[in-house]
């Protein structure tokens, strides 16, 4: 069997059944794009360890099909995972006599740019989203309060709000893709993980917001009661950015910043996992929190002062 064939049915035999629509998805396009281009005409047998990672040092040189340049590490660490998925399967089925993926060799990606914004950023990105004419940037604010994805945010309700007990509840995500019948449009679903079915409480001030803004319509964030698109969504928040003068950051980063404002205030990182969704919270702390050099400051000499006992400033005998 030539490695095309199996991809197909290992895409719907093995991963469909068991995976969320944006990972097959994602998975398909691997294929299509990457694996059966260079590779689909070859028998499994002919995939050897050493053809293999010359395949994958190309595309890390020259695997983007629109521009011809490399691929980021992401994107080819991404084709890694597919590729020995598919193979580790292909020998578990007994298709093929060995498992000639397991050593292949990732690219490092380099270190990434802390993804959170400082305080008067903060600042000036609430104050802008809460004067803005258009109340989809309150979007923005409440990410900031609660940490919720963007395609939570999108996807939220009113009926998820709990006016009485003050409480927010997280159990739908949204994004744009392909329907099983191949149709591109928004994709309402099950959250990212089990962990992301949450519940969030919310502050005072936030309920305040909410309150201002609630409207007839179903949607909490919405154009005239249609949904928003996550990209343009996204666009906005970009133009937003611009016309501040702040970095450009991914929407991510107000979720980065929730988590590391959460955890400056003294929150228990078990109770700041499950407002995040996450299974952990070294998890939390290693991605998340970003500590502002000021805040590292301020907490050493808060420290110097409990140390601090006399004989440091004493003179020497």
């Amino acid at each position: 069997m030539n490695y095309q064939s199996w991809l197909a049915k290992w895409l719907e035999t093995y991963v469909s059944p068991v995976v969320k629509g944006k990972t097959l998805e994602t998975y398909r396009g691997v294929v299509k794009d990457h694996l059966v281009p260079a590779l689909g005409e070859l028998e499994l047998a002919e995939l050897t360890p050493a053809r293999l990672q010359a395949f994958v040092a190309q595309q890390a040189k020259s695997g983007n099909r629109r521009t011809g340049a490399g691929l980021s590490c992401a994107s080819v660490n991404l084709i890694i995972t597919v590729l020995q998925n598919s193979l580790k399967c292909a020998r578990e089925a007994d298709m093929v006599g060995g498992y000639a993926a397991e050593k292949l060799r990732r690219p490092r990606a380099p270190a990434r740019e802390t993804a959170c914004f400082d305080l008067s950023e903060q600042a000036a990105l609430v104050r802008a989203a809460m004067q803005a004419k258009d109340e989809k940037f309150r979007g923005i604010v409440l990410c900031l309060y609660t940490g919720l994805r963007i395609g939570e945010l999108l996807a939220l309700e009113w009926g998820d709000v709990d006016w009485e007990r003050g409480l927010l509840y997280v159990s739908r995500t949204c994004r744009e893709g392909r329907d099983e019948a191949g149709r591109f449009g928004r994709i309402v679903g099950a959250p990212k993980s089990r962990r992301s079915v949450r519940v969030i409480p919310l502050s005072a001030e936030v309920r305040a917001m909410l309150r201002a803004m609630q409207k007839p319509s179903r949607l909490v964030i919405s154009r005239g009661g249609a949904p928003l698109s996550v990209r343009s969504y996204q666009r906005s928040f970009a133009r937003l950015l611009a016309r501040l003068s702040l970095p450009h950051r991914g929407f991510h980063a107000l979720r980065h910043t929730f988590a590391t404002r959460a955890a400056e205030c003294g929150m228990d990182g078990r109770a700041l996992a499950e407002i995040l969704g996450h299974g952990s919270p070294a998890f939390t702390f290693a991605r998340y929190v970003h500590p502002l050099a000021s805040y590292k400051a301020d907490m050493m000499e808060r420290l110097a002062a409990r140390l601090r006992t006399g004989a440091l400033c004493s003179p020497p005998v």
